[in-house]
C-alpha cells in the first residue's frame, strides 16, 4: 500500500509540480533577458532643486506626480496623462542609468536641464480652488494606473523625449542635438492647432537684432539695406529652420530659436519698418512625444500605449 502511494505521489510530482517548477525558471528567465537591470535599483531618486540646490530624496512616484503636474495640464485626457506618466518614468529611468550630469543628484526640477518638477502645495497654487482635488487626483491615477511601466527599444529603456506641441509634425533628435535615435522619427498629428501652444509671436527692432548678435558674435555685422540681411538658407525634413543668415553669420535653427528667444525652429518672418515680425508654429524642440499631439489622440478613444507607440517607433511597454 505504501508503494501504491509513493508511485501515486512520484506521478503527480511529475505531472503537475515538476513542469510548474520550470516554467517558472524559464519565466525568470525570460524576465531576466527583457530587462538587464533591476528595476528596483530606481525606487528612490535624489532630486535637486535648482533654486536653493538643496537635494531631496523621493520614492519614484511621488517624484512623478510632481512632473506629470509640471509637464502636462491636467486637464487633458486621462489616456494623454497616463501617457506622459509612463514617457516621464522612461526618461527618468533612461537619465538615472546613462547620466551623471548632477554629480550628487539623479536629476533636477528644471525643464531646462531635466524635466520640470514641483510640490503639490505649489501645484495647488496655481490651479483654481474648486479644480485642485480632482486635477491632484487625475494625476495620481494615471501614474498610479501606469505603475512600473517604462519603454524599451531593444531591451533598454529608451531616452523618452517629449514636447508640448509638434506644430503638426515631430522632429529628428539629430537636427537638435545631433544624436541618432532609430525610435525618434517624424511623425505628423492633425488636430494640434487647436491648442494655444501652437501659434506664437516674437517682435524684435533692428537694434535689438544687433544688440542680441553682439551679445554672441563679437565680429558680427549686418547691412540693413541689403534684402537679404535675414534669410533662410534651408529647412529639415520637418519643415523647420535647419540655416539662417542673420547679417554675416549663419546660424542653425536651434541656436537662432535660443538667441532670439522663439518657441520652436518652426518659424518664418517678415519685415515691417524697424521690426522684425518672428511667427513660430510648435512648442518645444518637437522631438519625440508630443503632449498636444498625445491628448488629440486620447480625444480620438486611443490607448495610452497606442499614442506611445505613435510617437516612437518598434518600442515595447512593460516593466
Amino acid at each position: 500500500m505504501k508503494k501504491v502511494m509513493f508511485y501515486i505521489l512520484f506521478v503527480i510530482f511529475l505531472i503537475i509540480v515538476l513542469p510548474i517548477v520550470f516554467t517558472k525558471r524559464f519565466e525568470t528567465e525570460e524576465v531576466s533577458k527583457i530587462n538587464p537591470y533591476d528595476y528596483g535599483d530606481y525606487s528612490k531618486i535624489s532630486l535637486l532643486h535648482v533654486q536653493t540646490g538643496a537635494i531631496e530624496e523621493l520614492t519614484l512616484d511621488e517624484y512623478l506626480y510632481g512632473v506629470v503636474a509640471s509637464e502636462m495640464p491636467a486637464s487633458f485626457e486621462v489616456e494623454a496623462l497616463k501617457a506622459q506618466s509612463v514617457v516621464a518614468r522612461t526618461y527618468t529611468i533612461y537619465q538615472m542609468k546613462n547620466s551623471d550630469k548632477h554629480k550628487e543628484a539623479d536629476l533636477c526640477d528644471s525643464s531646462l536641464c531635466c524635466q520640470a518638477w514641483m510640490t503639490k502645495e505649489n501645484r495647488f497654487s496655481r490651479w483654481e480652488d474648486d479644480k485642485e482635488n480632482e486635477y491632484w487626483n487625475k494625476i495620481v491615477k494615471a501614474v498610479n494606473d501606469t505603475k512600473g511601466k517604462i519603454i524599451f527599444y531593444n531591451d533598454e529603456p529608451i531616452n523618452a523625449l517629449f514636447h508640448s506641441n509638434s506644430g503638426g509634425i515631430t522632429e529628428l533628435a539629430i537636427n537638435v542635438w545631433g544624436g541618432d535615435y532609430p525610435y525618434l522619427q517624424i511623425v505628423e498629428t492633425a488636430g494640434e492647432d487647436a491648442y494655444t501652444s501652437f501659434k506664437s509671436e516674437v517682435k524684435i527692432s533692428k537694434d535689438q537684432l544687433v544688440e542680441i548678435m553682439n551679445s554672441k558674435y563679437t565680429d558680427f555685422s549686418i547691412d540693413f539695406y541689403k534684402d537679404d540681411y535675414i534669410k533662410i538658407n534651408s529647412y529639415t525634413n520637418s519643415k523647420r529652420v535647419s540655416k539662417i543668415k542673420i547679417g554675416n553669420k549663419e546660424l542653425t535653427g536651434v541656436e537662432a530659436r535660443n538667441l532670439l528667444g522663439l518657441k520652436s525652429t518652426q518659424f518664418d518672418f517678415k519685415i515691417e519698418g524697424d521690426d522684425i515680425f518672428f511667427s513660430v508654429i510648435g512648442y518645444g524642440h518637437g522631438v519625440g512625444f508630443s503632449q498636444c499631439g498625445g491628448d488629440v489622440l486620447a480625444k480620438l478613444g486611443k490607448s495610452y500605449e497606442e499614442i506611445i507607440k505613435y510617437y516612437y517607433k518598434d518600442v515595447s511597454i512593460h516593466e
